[in-house]
């Protein structure tokens, strides 16, 4: 890491580490903060090295969400807004799984970017909270990838009242996928990057792309689009490899990991 940089980018096997190295702060999202972020997640979605991205947070929190103090309570920074719809964006369409590692508290677009990511793993202790209501605004941008999450019937609540919840609140309402121990979390997290590493590359993306799509279409429209795509994949090398390493009881030759399953 650079001085006076905000964030830390490091490549572990098969995975872009991006973690969010502002504790002073509690990793607020400050400008420099997301312009940082964007370039990581650029770099990590463009090197084909890359199996799995994963963003994580240094000291006790996550992110508490916006950087009230660097622009000022209350006042819509329409620079730091764009570029955080960019972050989301990058997240949540890019070809990369994205898996967030939530070491701690996370408050506002905090919980965007957990919401953003394909796959959320929480530690016990991390409380969460959509407090924009407190401060007179609303969580506008992170709607956009909370409410699939959510629904409705939780978000409203959590929404209105601003009231924190737990992690295990914030699994039972499909916010995170996991809540694991503090000692376990880096741990359990490159579990997940084994496991997807386990599957072909271009199917991996396709199968993001497939969550992301489906829901958008028509059901005529959404069959159309499988039928396609599984005709496509079906032709391609990968499956290629895939279906012989399958027959011939081996291993395919993008799996780096021993697998024990059939």
């Amino acid at each position: 890491m650079r001085k006076g940089e905000a964030t830390e980018y490091e490549i572990r096997d098969r995975a872009a580490w991006i973690r969010m190295n502002r504790p002073e702060s509690r990793n607020a999202l400050s400008t420099k903060l997301l312009g940082e972020l964007s370039r990581h997640l650029k770099t990590a979605m463009d090197d084909p090295g890359v199996r799995v991205v994963v963003l994580a947070g240094s000291g006790p929190v996550f992110c508490a969400g916006a950087d009230l103090k660097s622009r000022g309570a209350g006042v819509a920074d329409g620079m730091s807004e764009n570029a955080f719809v960019e972050i989301l964006k990058q997240m949540r369409e890019g070809p990369k799984p994205v898996v967030c590692a939530v070491n701690g508290h996370a408050f506002g677009g905090g919980i965007g970017l957990i919401a953003a990511a394909d796959i959320a793993i929480a530690v016990r202790s991390a409380k969460f909270a959509f407090s924009e209501v407190r401060l007179g605004v609303i969580p506008a941008i992170i709607s956009v990838v909370v409410l699939p999450k959510l629904g409705e019937h939780h978000a409203m609540r959590l929404f209105l009242t601003g009231e924190r919840f737990s992690a295990a609140d914030a699994l039972g309402v499909g916010l995170v996928h996991r809540v694991v121990a503090e000692d376990d979390l880096e741990s359990e997290v490159q579990a997940e990057i084994d496991a997807i590493a386990k599957g072909a590359p271009n199917a991996v993306a396709a199968a993001k792309r497939l969550v992301r799509e489906i829901p958008r279409l028509a059901p005529d429209d959404a069959y159309a689009y499988a039928v396609e795509k599984i005709a496509k994949l079906f032709a391609s090398p990968e499956a290629a490899e895939g279906l012989a390493a399958f027959a011939q009881k081996r291993r395919p030759s993008w799996a780096e990991v021993d697998d024990d399953e059939a």
